[in-house]
């Protein structure tokens, strides 16, 4: 799998997701309290740009009319007809056996690692054609 750089990590604070195109796909990184995940930008129930839905949390209940929040801002909601997926994995939650959206693992390296030297400069080349007077102040 290639490694593609997405941006500095002060450009995708958390709670926050940077859309983009990968090789001719359409894929969304997010930013979950510190952790990175990327997701394939497209339903799988009908194309939508699934990363554009809002981020939710997800309702469970033990018992009747009871009902508990978690992994707030851990889900993404399709815009188009409402089906959540879990960001950090791409399960579906509207039909888990049958569909998922692609997850793609994003991490964050140093900078030093990300862009390697040694740097070349690209040089031209100068000349002087008269003498300048320099006062040093």
């Amino acid at each position: 799998m290639a490694r593609h750089v997405i941006a500095p990590v002060d450009e995708l604070p958390p709670g926050t997701r940077k859309f983009l195109e990968i090789e001719g796909r359409p894929i969304a990184v997010f930013n979950i309290k510190g952790e990175y995940f990327g997701l394939l930008n497209r339903c799988p129930h009908q194309g939508a740009a699934l990363c554009e839905g809002p981020l939710i949390g997800l309702a469970q209940s033990k018992t009747p009319g009871e009902i508990e929040y978690t992994k707030l801002g851990e889900i993404i909601r399709c815009p188009w007809h409402g089906w959540e997926f879990d960001v950090r994995t791409g399960q579906s939650y509207c039909d888990p056996r049958r569909f998922r959206v692609k997850a793609y693992p994003a991490h964050v390296e140093p900078g030093a690692s990300v862009v390697k030297g040694p740097y070349v400069a690209e040089t031209i080349p100068v000349t002087v054609e008269s003498d300048y007077v320099v006062v040093e102040l």
